[in-house]
Formats: structure tokens, C-alpha cells, sequence
């Protein structure tokens, strides 16, 4: 069996190994917005009752217009990780899988414990009819690379020439929604995009995602997934949040992003990439660093596969960046 992958938001961990209380550590590990929206009311009966039809088709109809999706209601599922697992179902056995890499590991992770060959491939053109199903994470993390969407359509049409899926994955698409693929779904058959609720509200702890493909790919994740798959109160939450206006939570996280560059640029580090939500550090003490942040009780990403990597997400405020630039002060070069 595959090893699990270790993710960002190991506060529990970190604190074991260099103490603290929980409360006590900065948690940059993630790429959630730090500032988590103000909850809307969610009626007595969102938490009283199993989630009705009507619940999920309100959430599905938010969704379509915020992310724009035209004729196709995304499909709610509890958090992408959920479908994620799924996709193996999708292909037949024996098909090749690729995945546009270095990504999101558990997209190869869930396909190799199925048993199918997955090609890691650094670039769209190593990507062709032999493969059952691609992946592209756009924006992809972590290195933020954005792949425009004439070039992904023209990738979705050569997979579907040899009965092949794309997958894109859109986790970071509320900070980038000029990229995203969803406006052109309806009108690409072998495409499917997954998109996060949690990040960019900051509301992670809710497990909510949604799917946007053809009917018949979308039925088959919600009978797979089973009744009921996503709460009453997320489903309620998703169909007030989706139809806000986001205006003010975007710019919130760009100023944010300006104080963490500014931060990074006073501690002579080289930024290889990000998004608004994230950014990519390259340096060859990158694991020094990453100590150094413990021992002050600030838990960054870390990459296996990348020793000269760190991911540093959002401060809440102007306290912690100042926090976060004591700290790295502090490492001796």
C-alpha cells in the first residue's frame, strides 16, 4: 500500500516535536485564506434534518453561477479529496495515467493503489492518446504555474481522440478565476474540473468541493459517493457564500500576499512561484530554515521530493508577518 503523504497543517505533529502549545504555533503550512469569512445563518433545520434535494440544487445552482459553469450545476462533494479517489473508476484497467508534475500528490498516489501506470510528465506535450486520463493542476501547487485555456482545451481534445479524460484541478481558481476552464465545460465532454469551497473562504474544516462535468460523469459520483454525502449546514453555508459578492475576501488576500513578499524579500529569499494563497521559496538551506520556524513555533510546508523548497501561506495580520520576519531574522546563514 502507498505510503500517506504528508501534507501542510501538521500542527499536531510539530508541536510534538518542538513543543508549544497548539493555540501557541503560526500555522503557514496551507494554502487557505487566514482569515476565514463571517458565517452566514444557517436555518435550525440545516442541522435537524438529513439534507433534502432542495438544499442540494439550491448549493448546485450558487455554484454554477459563481463559477461560472454555464449549463452544467456542479455536483457538491464532501471536499475534492472525495473525488479525487473516485477517478480511478472512471478509466479502464490497463490505460496509463498522467499527471502534470510536480503536483498535488495524491492524484498519483490514488491511481497507483489502483494499479494503474502513472506517468509524471513535466510539460502538456508528453501528454497523448496513450493516456486513459490527465491530470493539470491549474494553478498548480505548488509552483503556481497557470496553463491558459486554449492550450488545455486543445490538450482535452487530443486525450478525447484516443476515448481519454482531463482532469483539472481548479483548488486555487478563486484567486485566478481568468484561467479557469469552468466557462467552457458544457462544451468539452471528457473534462472534468474540481473546484475547493474551503480555501478560499478559509473554512477548510468544512469539506466541501465541487465537480463540474457532463451529466452522466456527475451521476456517477454522487451514486459512488452515496445519499447524503454532503451536510445539510455546508450545503446551506456554500448557497449564501456562493452568491455573495467575494470582492472584499479577494482583496483581503492579495493584501495579504504583499505583506508575506515583503517579509520574504527583507529575509533575502528567492521566490520560485505561488499563488495569491501561497508562495514558493527555493534555497539550498531550505531545511535550516524550516527548523529555525519550528523552534519558533511557525510550521511552513516542506517538500520530500524538493529539499530546497518551502511553501509559506498567508499571516492573518500585519502582527504575524512581523512575528514571521523575527523569526527568520533569527536563522544564521
Amino acid at each position: 500500500m502507498n505510503a500517506p503523504i504528508v501534507h501542510g497543517g501538521g500542527i499536531t505533529a510539530a508541536a510534538a516535536s518542538f513543543g508549544g502549545r497548539l493555540e501557541d504555533w503560526l500555522d503557514l503550512s496551507t494554502g487557505i485564506n487566514p482569515n476565514p469569512v463571517t458565517l452566514p445563518e444557517i436555518p435550525a433545520r440545516a442541522w435537524h434534518r438529513l439534507p433534502d434535494r432542495h438544499l442540494v440544487e439550491t448549493a448546485r445552482h450558487a455554484a454554477r453561477d459563481h463559477y461560472r459553469s454555464g449549463a452544467i450545476l456542479p455536483l457538491p462533494v464532501p471536499g475534492t479529496q472525495s473525488a479525487i479517489q473516485l477517478l480511478p473508476r472512471l478509466i479502464a484497467p490497463g490505460r496509463r495515467v498522467a499527471i502534470l508534475s510536480p503536483t498535488y500528490g495524491e492524484y498519483a498516489r490514488a491511481f497507483s493503489a489502483a494499479g494503474f501506470v502513472v506517468d509524471a510528465v513535466s510539460d502538456i506535450d508528453d501528454i497523448g492518446v496513450q493516456h486513459g486520463l490527465a491530470v493539470v493542476v491549474n494553478p498548480n501547487n505548488p509552483d503556481g504555474r497557470i496553463y491558459a485555456a486554449d492550450r488545455l482545451e486543445a490538450l482535452h481534445e487530443r486525450l478525447k481522440t484516443g476515448g481519454g479524460f482531463l482532469v483539472v484541478d481548479e483548488a486555487f481558481g478563486d484567486t485566478s478565476p481568468e484561467a479557469s476552464l469552468a466557462p467552457r465545460a458544457s462544451g468539452l465532454s471528457n473534462l472534468i474540473i474540481f473546484r475547493s469551497f474551503g480555501k478560499f473562504f478559509g473554512l477548510a474544516g468544512l469539506r466541501l468541493g465541487f465537480a463540474i462535468a457532463r451529466s452522466d460523469i456527475l451521476q456517477h459520483f454522487e451514486d459512488w459517493l452515496g445519499p447524503w454525502a454532503v451536510s445539510g449546514p455546508a450545503l446551506s453555508m456554500a448557497s449564501s457564500l456562493l452568491n455573495s459578492d467575494v470582492s472584499a475576501i479577494a482583496g483581503s488576500i492579495v493584501e495579504r500576499q504583499a505583506g508575506l513578499r515583503t517579509v520574504l524579500a527583507e529575509a533575502g529569499l528567492a521566490v520560485a512561484g505561488g499563488t495569491p494563497l501561497f508562495t514558493l521559496v527555493a534555497d539550498a538551506k531550505a531545511g535550516d530554515i524550516y527548523t529555525t520556524l519550528c523552534r519558533h513555533h511557525i510550521l511552513v510546508r516542506r517538500f520530500d521530493y524538493a529539499p530546497d523548497w518551502l511553501r509559506f501561506g498567508l499571516a492573518p495580520d500585519a502582527a504575524d508577518d512581523a512575528r514571521l520576519a523575527a523569526a527568520l531574522r533569527s536563522f544564521d546563514r
